[in-house]
């Protein structure tokens, strides 16, 4: 006969995991068993196989964000290219038979035994203009994410922490010099006129991302989120938007010299005075696994007459280089 003593204790799990019975689990494995019905191209789709799904299912993290916190937009949004998000830091460690795969295959070939080397901005005089007659690029822009030691990421950030947060970011920004020198707009005083018109410039961001709004990334919409730029705006930094900062240097034409030092100056300065979150083998964290490691993107609006004219083959050359091409 069994011990009743021994059958109450079967129950109890071990901190960092939910309780088989509990309602979570259950929810999950019905999303789950829907997700196995219908068709989608993401990487979510791709390595959450029932094993996977299985090992993980019951784990939670030390914001007790569980695995769906971490696949429910691409769940929802079968259209995802990736389909995950990290709710919290602790996420890439505990849901790793997940998020490392995707890693692999979308930063080709980054393996989990991979460790991404200390932070090196390099020369960024050696990288020049790329094009000094103008004759084909508009404007240059390079931005990098920030997600600060001490905070959760997003879904898991209470409206304390995105207004706490905001002060500590707005005070920092309010001691750039030089060049960077600016001022920090709280969305939530700004007017919508003002507001449309940053959004129109393409120096805002905006509610609304389906994708975003899925993971559950704009609670509190819109406390503790602004935007900081310097006189000449070619210095910009969004706060609580998708990651904690985003630092953005940008200006007309292609001097990506000029563009990339002005970034490596905003972060530097920036990071000196709150510290940023860094994972040992995946580099700095933020919400996507698509941004990890430096976290840099560099973008340029130019001019291409001709292939504007044949899509297929202006996607074919993006492709041939592993670059992200649109169309305008």
């Amino acid at each position: 006969m069994c011990d009743k003593r021994l059958c109450a204790c079967e129950k109890k799990v071990h901190p960092g995991f939910m309780n088989p019975f509990d309602d979570r689990v259950k929810a999950l494995d019905e999303a789950y068993e829907n997700f196995t019905k219908v068709e989608s191209g993401s990487l979510l789709k791709k390595y959450l196989d029932r094993h996977v799904f299985n090992m993980l299912k019951t784990r939670l993290t030390n914001t007790q964000s569980s695995l769906m916190d971490v696949i429910q937009s691409g769940l929802k949004n079968l259209d995802s290219n990736v389909g995950i998000y990290a709710p919290d830091q602790h996420s890439y460690s505990v849901f790793a038979p997940l998020f490392n795969p995707v890693i692999e295959e979308y930063h080709r070939g980054f393996t989990p035994e991979d460790v991404h080397p200390p932070l090196d901005w390099g020369d960024p005089e050696k990288l020049g203009n790329l094009d000094p007659d103008g004759e084909f690029i508009i404007s240059t822009r390079i931005r990098c994410a920030r997600s600060v030691n001490g905070y959760p990421l997003n879904p898991t950030m209470t409206k304390s922490h995105y207004q706490e947060l905001e002060a500590k970011v707005q005070q920092i920004l309010s001691t750039l010099e030089d060049e960077l020198k600016g001022n920090y707009y709280s969305l939530i005083k700004m007017d919508k006129i003002t507001q449309q018109q940053l959004i129109d410039d393409h120096f805002l961001f905006k509610e609304g991302d389906r994708f975003l709004e899925a993971a559950n990334s704009n609670r509190f919409w819109p406390v503790g989120r602004g935007i900081f730029y310097n006189d000449a705006k070619t210095f910009l930094v969004w706060c609580n938007e998708e990651d904690h900062l985003r630092l953005i240097s940008m200006q007309k034409g292609g001097d990506l010299a000029a563009v990339y030092s002005r970034l490596v100056r905003g972060a530097t300065e920036v990071g000196k005075k709150i510290p940023f979150s860094r994972h040992r083998r995946l580099g700095y964290l933020t919400f996507c696994p698509t941004n990890l490691g430096t976290t840099i993107r560099a973008s340029v609006h130019a001019r291409f007459p001709k292939l504007n004219t044949n899509p297929e083959r202006f996607h074919e050359i993006a492709n041939m280089y592993n670059l992200q091409g649109m169309l305008a």
